[in-house]
């Protein structure tokens, strides 16, 4: 019953997301859309990585090196924009693999700032590189005329595809690992779990995602600079976990929606709009600790009380 209530969930949802990346033809709302749909692959890779009880910072930079990936093979080397993405997102999983192997040792603050000094560290690469564009960035990273129409729908079934595989590890043995070495480590390796392993491949498929999303990132905006890929993009991420809810899967999905939308909203307040948009993130957290979804769980009753309020019914 519970699986046949998510395929109809998750066709439901796919099939809006998809339908509506069609029909909109303004192009203001379609670039909101698509940093929607971006910056929601975004949380819920970041909060993939949290299930395992680490919070990754560094996942800025590999949406950057997704980007830049993407971006020079397609302007240099003129590969195939799809292809760019793709080998972006594989080169992104593997070079991911190769920082968690060394910095996967480390734990909780630790590893939150080694995941920060790495996302400055490799903006700051970007800059010094001449076939990179240095401080001015890359410009002209185009998808093929032809694609201009279906550039959204393109990014949202991409989005759609890997909010999917996420959500079946999550729910697979292999999510059950993440959430037991979140909670006992030493336990889980009690059992013969290789913890170790778990962890670095569990940070090369999120990163792989933040890869693909670098890359989409790339050529929604044609223009990426060193400043677009700093610590700032890995808190904006935690914040659409955090108003959301961590705990639910749709929680990083919801609070992406809200804070995107809201900040194309609060634009048009001029320089007003960062005290809105933050301002916004503070209530919140602060009203919602659990984020939106844990506010509407805790609004449901729960089965002890529908038991005992029946219970009740018929004794009466």
């Amino acid at each position: 019953m519970l699986k046949s209530t998510s395929t109809i969930s998750w066709l439901v949802f796919a099939g809006a997301a998809l339908l509506l990346s069609l029909l909109l033809q303004d192009l203001y709302l379609r670039s909101v859309l698509n940093l929607i749909a971006i910056s929601a692959l975004l949380a819920v890779s970041l909060r993939f990585v949290m299930l395992m009880g680490e919070l990754n910072f560094a996942i800025a930079a590999f949406v950057g090196i997704g980007a830049y990936a993407a971006g020079y093979m397609s302007t240099a080397m003129e590969v195939p924009f799809w292809l760019a993405i793709l080998i972006a997102g594989i080169g992104t999983g593997i070079v991911s693999a190769g920082f968690g192997a060394v910095t996967l040792r480390a734990k909780g603050p630790y590893f939150l700032l080694i995941g920060f000094a790495f996302t400055e560290a490799i903006r700051v690469a970007y800059s010094k590189v001449p076939a990179l564009g240095g401080t001015s960035g890359m410009i002209g990273i185009f998808p093929p005329i032809a694609m201009d129409p279906w550039m959204p729908f393109f990014v949202m079934a991409t989005v759609i595809v890997l909010l999917l595989v996420f959500f079946i590890l999550e729910h697979s043995d292999f999510g059950r690992v993440l959430f037991a070495i979140r909670e006992k480590e030493e336990v889980a390796r009690s059992v013969g779990i290789n913890t170790f392993v778990y962890k670095i491949v569990t940070i090369a498929f999120a990163c792989f995602a933040a890869g693909i999303a670098g890359g989409l990132h790339a050529f929604v905006n044609n223009v990426i600079s060193p400043g677009d890929f700093s610590y700032l993009m890995a808190a904006f991420a935690l914040a659409y976990v955090k108003v959301g809810g961590e705990d639910h899967f749709v929680g990083p999905i919801l609070g992406a929606i809200f804070l995107v939308s809201l900040s194309a909203y609060a634009l048009g307040f001029g320089g007003d709009e960062h005290f809105i948009y933050g301002g916004a993130i503070v209530l919140v957290v602060l009203l919602l600790p659990k984020g939106a979804v844990g506010a509407v769980a805790n609004m449901r009753p729960k089965k002890s009380d529908v038991k005992g309020g029946a219970n009740a019914a018929l004794e009466q």
